[in-house]
């Protein structure tokens, strides 16, 4: 073993040996070791926060006698019992298991045997630029960013009235294992002012689309460190990912209002509730195919049958191609659809080829529904979905006549519906969340979020969202609910679940796609 190992190995080694012979302090019963071994046991067992555990560290160091040789932080601790280190080597593998990239396949970018790509993040718009723009496509270190901005605080102050937006770029060369991290994000631009720029995003953001034109047409010249080599390098922006609102900033589409879906465009199924005050996009029937029994359903939908299809696919740049803006500015021409304006994308050589160009953040949609979902179940005031408002535009609809509020003396009955849940049921419903255990690092204690004596959940984060409906909502609504809404929530999470894979299989998605119409349209039944 010894021929194998390098100094260092040999000298961690022999250091090792001396710590299981060396006392704790002079007069201990215990070794260095055998101390440290213990104290990382009860860490373990109990559950102990580095940082809990480092003080305790720090308090014992403090306590014992000046030649104690304990160690003050949990990383010299850790580093203490694996002083050897042992390595993990990453070795990927051809998508149809026909070898491993290692030994003489190691720099290969296909498979051998059957040619499948190594790169399993390809996307067709990937391969659309790489066969649109082939001098841009043939130089693996060109880069393609992602952009994504939105409105944030930075000092946690909600009634602040500064307005800062960070427009921040992630490289997609990278594995998705890296790209997402901190090092890797750059800040390429912070708009800060009393008011949010909205609409006029443009404006700040032309000195970006100025520098990404650079890089697309000259490019810049770099030098590679690896290679030892100057380069060419070129980039280009492969899509923008916000949440909703920010989605129609950027793009120059109005996300509100009876057309707020810029697929569908005048094509969105709307009604506006007059009591509610707010519009909701129902209809999604239309998505399902022709023969599919839920067309012909009346009573548990809107009263009629379904012969609408689905949307057209509209060309975006046609759309837009003629606005004209001025510093942002909203044109006046009445021919124009639910566009505000030509956004400053468009400006660049490429946008036009790329099949999609503004991704929606699947976090703040989950959280959004999370909080929806949670909020009905439990009754929560301000979160539920459903009231008196909303029991009244049922009226005006002319659907769930069996859910009209009734009048009974000087208070208002609404009668149950089917996703109701009692007092007893609701503390059933968080007594399950309080009392899972979950290992560390993977969610907040979910113990803290739930308030038994409210039956509420409070202080939930995006990821704790993320937890709750990929795994514990399933679990916890289990007997609670009659067998139909259960079901459907439960696809609901799974939805969410398989969207969230690590490794999504293409053909999967067509699925999943028709499963969701099926969902929308029995979470409508409900």
């Amino acid at each position: 073993m010894e021929t194998n190992m390098g100094d260092a190995e040999k000298e961690n080694l022999q250091q090792l040996f001396e710590d299981e012979e060396k006392t704790l302090y002079t007069g201990s019963k215990f070794t260095k070791l055998d101390a440290v071994l213990k104290l990382l046991n009860l860490k373990s067992k109990n559950g102990w926060s580095d940082k809990s555990f480092t003080n305790l560290l720090v308090l014992l160091h403090d306590m014992l006698p000046e030649d104690n040789e304990l160690p003050v932080s949990t990383y010299q601790a850790k580093k203490l019992m694996c002083p050897m280190g042992l390595e993990v080597e990453r070795i990927h593998a051809c998508p149809n298991n026909c070898i491993l990239y290692r030994n003489q396949y190691a720099n290969e970018h296909k498979c051998v045997k059957c040619g499948a790509s190594r790169h399993v993040a390809d996307s067709p718009q990937w391969r659309t630029i790489d066969n649109k723009y082939p001098e841009f496509g043939k130089e693996m270190r060109n880069i393609r960013f992602g952009l994504s901005s939105d409105g944030m605080n930075p000092f946690g102050n909600m009634s602040s009235r500064r307005s800062t937006w960070p427009v921040l770029l992630c490289i997609y060369n990278l594995p998705p294992l890296l790209c997402m991290k901190r090092k890797y994000i750059m800040m390429s631009l912070l708009i800060q002012g009393p008011r949010q720029p909205g609409n006029d995003i443009d404006v700040y953001l032309s000195p970006l689309i100025d520098d990404l034109k650079t890089l697309w047409d000259s490019g810049v010249e770099v030098y590679d460190a690896y290679k030892k080599e100057h380069f060419q390098l070129h980039a280009m922006i492969f899509c923008t990912i916000n949440d909703f609102p920010a989605y129609g900033n950027l793009s120059g589409y109005s996300t509100k209002g009876k057309k707020a879906c810029p697929v569908c465009e005048d094509e969105t199924s709307s009604i506006w509730l007059k009591n509610c005050n707010k519009t909701v996009y129902m209809g999604h029937r239309r998505f399902l195919p022709k023969g599919h029994s839920f067309r012909k359903k009346k009573e548990e939908f809107n009263g009629e049958i379904e012969t609408g299809t689905m949307r057209t696919r509209f060309d975006a740049f046609a759309r837009v191609e003629n606005l004209n803006t001025v510093l942002g500015k909203r044109s006046r021409d009445k021919s124009e659809i639910n566009w505000k304006r030509k956004s400053i994308f468009w400006d660049l050589p490429y946008w036009r080829d790329l099949n999609v160009r503004h991704c929606l953040d699947v976090m703040h949609i989950e959280k959004n529904v999370c909080d929806s979902l949670i909020g009905l179940l439990l009754n929560i005031p301000g979160k539920t979905k459903d009231g008196i408002n909303v029991r009244k535009d049922m009226v005006l609809l002319n659907i769930r006549k069996d859910l009209a509020p009734e009048q009974r003396g000087d208070r208002i009955y609404l009668p149950p519906a089917c996703y109701n849940t009692t007092k007893e049921e609701k503390r059933q419903f968080c007594q399950c969340l309080h009392d899972i255990k979950v290992p560390s690092t993977y969610s907040s204690n979910t113990k803290r979020l739930v308030s038994m004596k409210d039956c509420k959940l409070l202080g939930m984060k995006s990821h704790d969202c993320h937890v709750l409906m990929t795994h514990m909502t399933p679990i916890a609504i289990r007997g609670l609910l009659p067998d139909n809404v259960r079901h459907t929530i439960t696809k609901l999470c799974l939805f969410f679940n398989n969207i969230h894979s690590k490794v999504i299989d293409k053909e999967d998605l067509d699925k999943w796609q028709k499963d969701i119409y099926v969902t929308l349209c029995e979470l409508e039944i409900d």
